[in-house]
Parts: structure tokens; sequence; C-alpha cells
């Protein structure tokens, strides 16, 4: 007698093959967005959570941003104890004063890396959601923080007038860092992701020179920890920063997010690094989301996923999208993300045993 028996694929499944350079079943996503767009869909789906319905395939896991103290007017306190000006920037906020005026880790108390706040969802998260890529979240994790707390013109000086100091706060943070991952561990998760900006439109903010001295060696050593522990590296950093990709696979990168269209060539570099590094991201957020039409999403949106039906690829925009983007235009890469799956089979591989 033939049986037909069919192994069902998991999400998390479906991510850890274009992590592992193999050609998925087809092109995962997972997708983020800020306060407004996040509650703007909430809404639309009657839903508190979105994960479920969007057909999301990465779990977030922690906290990229970490927690605050509430201190009235729009401004809240990080642990780091930097200040947050809310007024405009709803999500993080814009830095407020300087927690470091001088150059010096004299008299600062770094905070609590196994603040039990970074990890209560990690268990309550995965038991709702099994079958999702678990991801474990790092923000601002090196030279963001730094200059979260030492401000951004005094640390651009650092580099060249006070470089051993720059190197202690660096050391300090990475210190920081691999104890939060090495609680994170003590959990079945997938991945650490760490988030640090370096790039803008144009070029990186501090020179390749200067980001290969004070910032690599520190990357290199989490990076390395992370995935001696057998686990994957996932980064984000905005802006032009393609320059540093060979540095970052080399020191064990597996996914970069989030690949920004209007500062690199999508078409070009996700082929070239097909095999190396995965992609997550690409759906322009600076035109296509805020000013195109419907079916310039749709197109748009299409064309990134036939791109990456070979694999090293997870579709998304290429950021937590922001309130200049409308509900049509959100539900229309949604939608075509989730129509890749409607035919069942894809979700399968089909096994043919005889009796």
């Amino acid at each position: 007698m033939l049986i037909l028996k069919k192994h069902y694929m998991t999400k998390r499944d479906v991510i850890k093959m274009v992590l592992d350079n193999k050609k998925p079943p087809y092109v995962p996503w997972s997708f983020k967005f800020t306060k407004e767009p996040y509650e703007m869909l909430r809404k639309y789906y009657g839903v508190d959570d979105l994960d479920e319905v969007l057909g999301n395939h990465i779990l977030q896991l922690g906290s990229d941003i970490g927690f605050f103290d509430d201190l009235g007017n729009d401004q809240f306190q990080d642990v780091f104890k930097v200040v947050w000006d809310r007024s405009i920037d709803k999500d993080i906020g814009d830095a407020k004063g300087i927690v470091l005026p001088d150059p010096t880790l004299d008299g600062y108390e770094f905070p609590d890396p196994h603040d039990p706040r970074f990890f209560a969802n990690i268990e309550p998260e995965i038991a709702l959601k099994p079958d999702m890529f678990r991801v474990f979240q790092i923000g601002f994790s090196l030279y963001e923080r730094a200059w979260a707390i030492r401000g951004m013109t005094n640390l651009l000086m650092d580099f060249y007038t006070n470089p051993d100091f720059v190197h202690e706060l660096m050391e300090k943070i990475c210190e920081y860092n691999i104890a939060q991952v090495d609680k994170a561990l003590e959990y079945d998760i997938d991945a650490v992701y760490f988030g640090d900006d370096w790039g803008q439109q144009h070029c990186l903010i501090m020179g390749y020179d200067l980001w290969k001295e004070f910032i690599y060696p520190y990357l290199k050593r989490m990076y390395g920890h992370v995935r001696k522990a057998g686990k994957y590296v996932m980064i984000h950093s905005c802006g032009d920063v393609d320059e540093l990709f060979d540095d970052l696979v080399e020191i064990g990168l597996n996914c970069f997010n989030p690949f920004q269209p209007e500062v690199m060539d999508i078409s070009t570099i996700l082929p070239r690094y097909r095999g190396r590094l995965a992609f997550h991201g690409g759906l322009s957020m600076q035109k296509t989301l805020p000013f195109g039409t419907k079916n310039d999403v749709i197109n748009e949106s299409k064309r990134l996923l036939d791109l990456g039906k070979d694999g090293g690829y997870i579709f998304s925009p290429s950021h937590s999208v922001e309130s200049d983007t409308s509900l049509e235009n959100m539900l229309a890469f949604i939608e075509v993300a989730q129509n890749q799956t409607k035919d069942e089979n894809k979700l399968y591989d089909t096994k043919r045993e005889t009796d």
C-alpha cells in the first residue's frame, strides 16, 4: 500500500535554511513596526499581538531598546541613565544631556546585564509561538551605546584625542553585552541580534579606519562568543555600510538588516553574497512605502521575492515601518508575502513510504 506522509516545516526551519545557505521552499518574512503603525494594524486585525496574523517568522525576545523610567513631560531615562525626549520620536526618542561629560569612567557604574526584565518574555513567548525562529535582541550594542552616554560629538573627537578611553568604554560595553548573551543562552534561543548604526546616507559615520580600530575588535569578540555557542549572529546597521560586509562575514555574521535600497545596490549585493551572508529587509522605507502607490509596493515586493527565491533573503521593509506609511501600503506588502504560502504544499516536504 502507498502511504503519503506530510512533514511539516516550521517557520523556524525555513529561517534556518536561509541562514544555512540553503534554498528555502519560499522566501520567509518578518516585519517590524513603530508604535503608531503597529497600533493601526492591531486595530485593523482586531488582535493584541501581530506575529500570528502577519505570519512573522522571527520571534523577537528580550528588548532591543531596553527599559525606561518615565520622568514625565515626554522624558524617559534608560538603565544607562541616558534621558530620551519622546516629544517627537515616540519610540526611542532623542538623547538629551550627557552622562559622561569627561572622557573617564571614574564614578560611572554600568547597569546589571542580568536585569530580569530582559529575559522575562523569553519562555512565555516561545511557549506561545514555538514554530518561530527565536532571536534575543541587544540594541545600542556598541557604538550607539558609547555615543548615547558620552555624546556623539564628544565620542567622535575621542577617537582622535582620547583613544585609550574609547577602548576602555567599548571594552566595558562589550563585557556587558557578553554577560547578557550568556544569560540568554540559558534559554532555547536560535540567534543573537546586535543593533548598532554605523552608516550615513553616504559612507560610514566614523570612516573605515576608525571603525576597524575601535569597533571591529569588540564585534569580533561578541560575534565569536555567540557562534562558539552554536547560535547565529544577526545585526542591524542603518546606512551605507556595505564596504564592511567582508569584514563582518569573516568574524561570524550570518544575517544583515536592514538592507536599504537607497544606499546599496541590493540586486547586485544579494547574489554576490548568497552562500556567505543572508539579508533581511530591502523594501524601500524612504521612497516606495511612504510615497508609492499600492501597485508600486506590490511590484517592488514581488521583485524582491523573486530576487530572494534562491535563498539568502528574508523579506521585509528596510526598517521598522514608520507612521508615514499608509494602511493600504502596509497591507499590500503583507499580502504579497503571505500569498507565497497559500498553496499549503509549499510548507511541506512530501515523503512517500511503501507498506
